[in-house]
């Protein structure tokens, strides 16, 4: 049974408006939905660029969000939980952590997604790259990834593996690497996640990936639910999908202490 799905988004970054997103989670039988807004509060130019670009700019509306999640708390019989997905980089850590400290969200989550101050998923960059130098940048994900979890700033960590979204850096990862992680994760307070969010696309796969998932269950690692819905109708057709994955796996979701 998966009462809880701590990674959604809303219109405050690439998602829909709050009220749909809540009424297609209270429609699907959850007992909780974390709204977790995309946010870099990264200084770097390629940041800041990106960041106007996208919109994603919870760093000067998540006040705003927070008083619509209040007003929405009396609306729908759910628990809705002010949270944020955050951009790590190991150069902005300081930044970070003043931030969250700031914002006071009831939980975050933090995500890899750049290499170079480029995203992941932008694959004419990467398949430009040779393969030595793909391999390098596999490397460095998984340093940063690691660097996450040893922050202790976050309290989940999404999709552990997004690069193999990127059909130019699939196939670099190994098992030095997963277990690097999955050490980082055991001696650390950071959950995972089984992340959704491309289950129902050409990739087909959650996060991590099977070989992946494998190594980190040899470990004391905790995995929350993560549908990474960015509307309504991805939401009432992962959370199911979720259950059942969960299921066949013999996993019991972790829940936060929120």
């Amino acid at each position: 049974m998966v009462d809880y799905d701590y990674h959604t988004h809303s219109i405050y970054s690439d998602g829909r408006f709050l009220r749909q997103m809540l009424k297609a989670a209270s429609e699907s039988g959850l007992s909780g939905i974390g709204i977790s807004d995309h946010c870099n509060v990264s200084e770097r130019d390629a940041m800041v660029e990106i960041r106007s670009n996208l919109g994603f700019n919870l760093d000067m509306t998540y006040d705003r969000r927070r008083s619509a999640i209040e007003r929405f708390r009396e609306r729908f019989d759910i628990e809705i939980y002010d949270a944020v997905e955050m951009d790590y980089d190991p150069r902005d850590e300081d930044a970070i952590g003043e931030f969250l400290d700031e914002a006071g969200f009831q939980y975050a989550i933090g995500s890899v997604h750049h290499l170079e101050d480029v995203h992941v998923h932008y694959e004419p960059y990467f398949a430009d790259k040779s393969e030595p130098e793909r391999a390098a940048l596999v490397d460095t994900y998984f340093e940063k990834l690691v660097a996450l979890i040893d922050s202790e700033l976050f309290d989940i960590v999404a999709h552990i593996d997004l690069f193999e979204r990127n059909s130019a850096l699939r196939g670099f990862a190994t098992e030095a690497h997963y277990r690097q992680v999955a050490e980082a994760l055991e001696r650390s307070k950071t959950s995972t996640e089984l992340n959704a969010g491309r289950v129902f696309d050409d990739f087909g796969k959650y996060h991590p990936t099977p070989p992946f998932l494998q190594v980190l269950r040899e470990y004391d690692v905790s995995f929350t639910v993560g549908t990474d819905s960015h509307a309504p109708d991805e939401l009432t057709e992962r959370v199911p999908h979720v259950a059942d994955f969960f299921a066949e796996l013999g996993i019991e979701p972790a829940r936060l202490s929120v």
